[in-house]
């Protein structure tokens, strides 16, 4: 049994199956999602269709609720009227769903969104979709910084960290990047595992697994048609 865990797969249907098919991924292992499941890429619906399919099916999915998730629930709540443009990647979601306003998606998606937890602990990983907020004494109390913090990696306490490693997503980097992180995994005790599948860029346009148990990492690249 592996646990496994992948971030910011943004809409990329087909990349995020290819990723599962390279890990050899079964229902042995557990998977952990960090967030932004949702805008972007051209399938968010078929995303989470496949989240939600592979869970009724007996899979262990822990999934984290990411920014996207939390911008797409707040529009969700507003009145008619309100522009939809706030910010970017909607217009591909609604289109994925075939609707014009995030409340029109299928109840059981909105469920699944509303209910995601802001970060997890696991064999000495601490997971979270963006990052912590070490200005204050207790991080784990501030839960939007969870799903908006970048750039926090010099304020890290390793006091109160510990011996855990901080795995996560949101801020899209080069892979030659995450692999210099991972080199020194032990010593800076964080990875960010966003390397921006939904953009085409040299460096990015990949969507990355890491392998907690094992200690592996895995790239796959966007296959998006």
């Amino acid at each position: 049994m592996r646990r496994i865990a992948i971030t910011d797969i943004h809409g990329c249907l087909d990349s995020f199956k290819a990723l599962l098919d390279k890990i050899a991924y079964t229902s042995e292992d557990e998977l952990y999602l960090l967030g932004d499941y949702i805008d972007r890429g051209p399938d968010s619906k078929g995303v989470i269709d496949l989240i939600l399919k592979l869970r009724e099916q007996g899979h262990e999915i822990l999934c984290l609720t990411g920014n996207h998730e939390a911008m797409f629930l707040e529009i969700a709540g507003e009145s008619e009227g309100t522009p939809l443009d706030l910010y970017p990647g909607l217009p591909d979601t609604l289109l994925s769903y075939g609707c014009h306003h995030p409340r029109d998606i299928p109840m059981g998606h909105l469920d699944f969104m509303s209910t995601l937890p802001y970060y997890h602990e696991v064999d000495g990983f601490l997971l979270v979709h963006a990052g912590l907020n070490f200005r204050i004494a207790n991080p784990l109390d501030d839960l939007s910084s969870m799903i908006w913090e970048r750039y926090w990696y010099t304020r890290i306490n390793k006091d109160w960290l510990q011996d855990r490693i901080i795995l996560h997503g949101h801020t899209p980097t080069y892979v030659d990047d995450i692999l210099r992180m991972y080199a020194g995994l032990d010593i800076l005790q964080f990875m960010v595992l966003d390397s921006g599948c939904v953009y085409d860029r040299r460096g990015l346009h990949q969507l990355t697994a890491f392998d907690m148990t094992n200690r592996k990492l895995y790239f796959q690249e966007n296959v998006e048609g």
